[in-house]
């Protein structure tokens, strides 16, 4: 079995630990991000955590390009995360227009998921 990275893998590995990387300070930052977790039902304390959860699992998954294991756990740790913003977006009732991104980054961290588990 080949047990190299695809360009293809790369370039979604990286594109999406930047997109996390992005929303983690977003998250700790921004009067936006401040207001939507509020929103969300979320407190300041669970807002701070998650951009922090962002920002370290980006390093994960980066990391997971020298040691595959952690990128492992990083994806799947974003699998879990997306998968709990898409609930948090089906309970307060948003469309399906405004959970679409926690669906997309579901599908791209499972993909990762596997990706990293087969170089694992």
């Amino acid at each position: 079995m080949d047990r190299r990275l695809t360009t293809t893998f790369q370039f979604g590995l990286i594109l999406n630990a930047l997109f996390f990387l992005f929303y983690g300070f977003q998250s700790l930052n921004s009067q936006l991000m401040i207001d939507e977790f509020k929103r969300f039902g979320m407190t300041d304390s669970q807002r701070k955590f998650t951009g922090i959860l962002q920002i370290a699992g980006s390093a994960g998954v980066l990391a997971g390009l020298i040691i595959p294991v952690i990128g492992l756990l990083a994806a799947a740790g974003f699998t879990a995360m997306m998968l709990v913003a898409f609930l948090v977006r089906i309970k307060i009732k948003d469309s399906i227009l405004q959970a679409m991104p926690s669906i997309i980054f579901i599908l791209i961290n499972g993909w990762l998921t596997v990706g990293f588990f087969k170089l694992w």
